[in-house]
């Protein structure tokens, strides 16, 4: 058979996959155009590649769209994080305002194509698939979603079946943890709280601080947060709002612990949690949390803005 038929035959077969192969990788990547970015990789490939021992087609080519979704994610892992640069003083603030730099430019989805996915899946569940590691996220969309064997799946992350399992119950876990936090009216309350304390700190508006904290309010640091230069504790609303002050901009609102507070990650790995009291509309106490091992217990599960 020379190129030409070949190329037809290839083509041909790889229209009938497109439509669930960008379907996977919109679910992995949660971009229409990083997906279709995904799938024209998987065309070149399959065009390079020798399929003449291939039996399923379809699961060949899901394989390599899972492989490159998961280079993808990785890749966008690594420019996304916060370097030492931001720091804690970022997060608790000195009392001074500072000036962001605009965000990194992205080629603009297509509005109809963006929304027709977002509707297949949720946007609930696209803000959670977001919070997940890489290998998570492809284990958890793959299997539960698209009913990959997780033995196939392992191939892909380069885990044994049985961690491959693992990750994709971590994910679910997740899920349905966020699904709960979605749902419940208190913690829905305790969310608008903090994510407008968080606003009023980066934005720098102290009157603001001070209507949202307790008269008694009292912000604690356990000793590995104090080792990186956070106070140990700070009494009543002037202190704990000027400490807020202009800061706060690298923190990412989260659930975890049964609650809402913020996280600050380095490298896609928590370094402090930022524990949240609220009685009603008021903070009444932030606990700041730097010791790895507590770190590593919490579910923590990062809310849009």
């Amino acid at each position: 058979m020379d190129d030409s038929p070949r190329e037809q035959w290839l083509a041909r077969d790889f229209e009938q996959q497109r439509p669930r192969l960008r379907a996977v990788a919109y679910r992995v990547l949660g971009s229409t155009a990083d997906a279709d970015d995904a799938v024209q990789e998987a065309w070149l490939r399959l065009s390079r590649s020798d399929t003449s021992e291939v039996d399923n087609l379809a699961g060949w080519l899901t394989t390599v769209v899972g492989r490159i979704s998961l280079d993808m994610l990785r890749s966008r892992g690594s420019r996304r994080e916060d370097s030492w640069d931001a720091g804690l003083a970022d997060l608790v603030g000195t009392g001074e305002a500072r000036v962001e730099a605009g965000p990194t430019a992205h080629h603009a989805p297509d509005p109809a194509s963006e929304a027709e996915l977002a509707d297949s899946i949720g946007l609930a569940l696209l803000v959670v698939l977001d919070t997940l590691a890489p290998a998570e996220r492809l284990a958890f969309v793959l299997h539960d979603l698209f009913g990959m064997p997780f033995e196939q799946i392992a191939d892909i992350v380069d885990r044994s079946p049985a961690a491959t399992r693992q990750l994709a119950s971590r994910a679910r876990r997740r899920v349905r943890s966020a699904d709960a936090a979605e749902t419940s009216p208190a913690r829905t309350r305790q969310r608008e709280v903090v994510s407008a304390f968080l606003a009023a700190a980066r934005g720098g508006d102290f009157a603001a601080l001070l209507e949202m904290l307790d008269p008694d309010v009292v912000l604690t640091a356990d000793e590995a947060a104090t080792a990186m230069g956070a106070p140990a504790q700070l009494r009543g609303p002037d202190a704990v709002a000027q400490r807020f002050n202009g800061g706060a901009k690298s923190a990412r609102l989260a659930a975890f612990d049964g609650g809402v507070g913020a996280v600050w990650t380095l490298h896609g790995e928590p370094q402090v949690a930022f524990c949240f009291t609220v009685e009603g509309d008021v903070v009444t106490g932030i606990e700041m949390v730097a010791d790895r091992a507590r770190l590593r217990t919490m579910e923590i599960y990062y809310l849009p803005a």
